[in-house]
């Protein structure tokens, strides 16, 4: 549903009216998002990703590239807002109005009929659960109430393509519980690209993630890809007593591990041991090692990499 090809962004710098190459927001970005994927974006603060989803909602033209929204090539700024629903990361509204002439007035905005519209904000309310702040000002709404009232005028045309900017901030954690719902429930039938500084929340609600890191794209796939590509290895921790690390780092069979000694808990020590192949059969070799060592083992975990583990190596590597 979404397809880019090589798109950028150049943003340039005027002399004396003349226009000279300047910095790049987005360079040679590539990428597909198919229908029914929720696809986040992650970067830090600058990497590009307003940027991104701007262009892909016709909001600022590309400086050179291609992307399509189904069938719809961007060079068809209208035909792509019918593709689209967007959720700014503060979602412009009319404060003094009411919900539902809110979402009335947006639907005229978006060209639907008297009788479709009357189905649709009914439609949308019922899917948002907003149906009973219809009749309130959004001023007097809670955040999180606003954030589904924003969403719910974003899909008012049934676009086939949501692109949601931060659509958890400033909501508590009981808030993005529900947003978090609203949008997998959403995904069943639509493409869904978000973009968000919250990690855990990007890892619970996407089916892949894209990391954007000073305007290029330096990873795209599910967490166990991303953990991959970021040369993660394989790690495990275990608590052992009577055994050295030095004793354990002497025979075990398994090329070269990397050890660290995290605490002494009583008589007992509690190690990491990390090896750079992910595949390595570091645990099982940990094992034969302690007994070897005539040690008993207590505990043993493989340590799984976080995304924010990820996240950092990933965007570190270009600093």
């Amino acid at each position: 549903m979404i397809r880019v090809e090589n798109l950028c962004r150049q943003f340039g710098e005027q002399h004396g009216g003349e226009q000279h190459s300047g910095t790049f927001a987005v360079r040679d970005l590539s990428f597909s998002i198919g229908k029914g994927e929720v696809v986040g974006l992650l970067g830090p603060n600058g990497a590009g990703k307003s940027t991104t989803m701007k262009m892909l909602t016709c909001y600022l033209p590309p400086s050179s590239g291609q992307a399509w929204i189904g069938k719809v090539n961007l060079s068809d700024p209208i035909g792509v807002r019918r593709q689209i629903g967007y959720l700014p990361e503060n979602a412009p509204s009319w404060s003094d109005l009411r919900v539902i002439d809110h979402l009335r007035f947006l639907g005229r905005m978006q060209g639907l009929s008297s009788a479709t519209l009357k189905d649709r904000v009914r439609e949308m309310a019922a899917a948002c659960h907003i149906e009973q702040v219809l009749h309130r000002r959004i001023d007097e709404l809670s955040k999180g109430f606003r954030q589904r009232v924003g969403l719910a005028g974003a899909m008012l045309h049934d676009p086939a393509v949501l692109i949601l900017d931060e659509p958890t901030t400033g909501l508590d954690p009981n808030q993005i519980v529900e947003i978090r719902q609203l949008i997998r429930s959403l995904a069943v039938q639509k493409t869904v690209l978000l973009s968000s500084h919250i990690l855990s929340e990007v890892e619970a609600v996407c089916d892949r993630m894209m990391i954007i890191d000073r305007a290029e794209l330096k990873a795209m796939g599910n967490s166990s890809e991303l953990a991959a590509l970021a040369s993660a290895g394989a790690q495990v921790e275990i608590c052992v007593l009577g055994a050295t690390m030095e004793a354990l780092a002497e025979i075990i069979e398994l090329g070269e591990v990397t050890w660290q000694q995290l605490a002494q808990e009583s008589e007992a020590i509690r190690i990491t041991a990390r090896h750079d192949d992910p595949d390595a059969p570091l645990a099982e070799a940990l094992f034969r090692a302690v007994v070897k060592s005539g040690g008993v083992l207590l505990e043993l975990r493989p340590q799984r990499i976080s995304l924010e583990d990820v996240f950092h190596r990933l965007t570190e590597e270009a600093q």
